[in-house]
């Protein structure tokens, strides 16, 4: 499969872990770490390159993939094409001490995305006691991607994205994909931490964002548009004074 990961940007994403006070609950601690949409093959939407590098979830070739992540240690959430039966999904695993405990798969695609099956579900995962939900990129262009979440509980949203772009479209987006994922993060009351990638190759350009948004759709930490960069953020998530 294509060795891409030198175009990603890799993002940390720690949450809590309430174990003190309801009203004030202890500090944040190491969770998870998070990748962009596509991340493990590279975003391939043309049908024979796709289904060419596609894995499936019980196949050998993904359980090399676990194997070479650490037994403790974060969770991982980590976007790939998935394969079933003759079918191809853009999706994204979540791995704890190298086993995978579930996946998601992309339910609102784009024209270009025809080689994809959309996902039907949107399930809520479970980590050191933080339910969470996976939306990847433009997902989160409607509003059940955070609300379907929210109503099972979740607190945060996980966003894996891809938006590499022609320069032109590029340009007029570079500064709308937080505020439209804001809008998800108000009307849920969730927060959302975003994984994109950054690199430009031929044509085509893509600036993240990568970034955490708090529950009123605040920017509360964000990676520069033009760099690659890890970002850590320590999230709290005690109740409002």
């Amino acid at each position: 499969m294509p060795d891409r990961a030198h175009e990603w940007r890799r993002d940390t994403w720690p949450t809590r872990r309430l174990t003190g006070e309801k009203s004030r609950p202890d500090l944040v601690q190491g969770w998870g770490q998070g990748h962009p949409e596509c991340f493990l093959q590279g975003y391939l939407v043309e049908p024979q390159a796709a289904r060419r590098h596609a894995l499936d979830l019980a196949s050998p070739a993904f359980a090399q993939v676990l194997a070479r992540l650490p037994a403790s240690g974060p969770t991982v959430v980590m976007g790939l094409i998935e394969a079933k039966g003759e079918r191809v999904y853009n999706a994204a695993v979540v791995v704890q001490g190298g086993r995978l405990i579930g996946r998601y798969r992309k339910r609102h695609l784009l024209g270009g995305e025809a080689v994809f099956t959309p996902g039907q579900e949107c399930p809520v995962f479970e980590a050191d006691g933080l339910r969470f939900g996976v939306a990847i990129c433009y997902d989160t262009n409607f509003p059940d991607a955070a609300r379907l979440p929210a109503d099972q509980g979740a607190t945060l949203l996980l966003c894996p994205a891809n938006n590499m772009m022609r320069r032109q479209t590029a340009e007029a987006w570079k500064h709308r994909h937080n505020p439209i994922r804001g809008e998800r993060c108000r009307e849920a009351g969730l927060w959302l931490m975003s994984a994109d990638v950054t690199s430009a190759r031929g044509d085509r350009i893509a600036w993240g964002p990568t970034a955490v948004l708090s529950p009123d759709g605040a920017v509360a930490a964000q990676l520069a548009l033009d760099a690659p960069g890890l970002l850590i953020f320590d999230l709290s998530l005690a109740p409002p004074a």
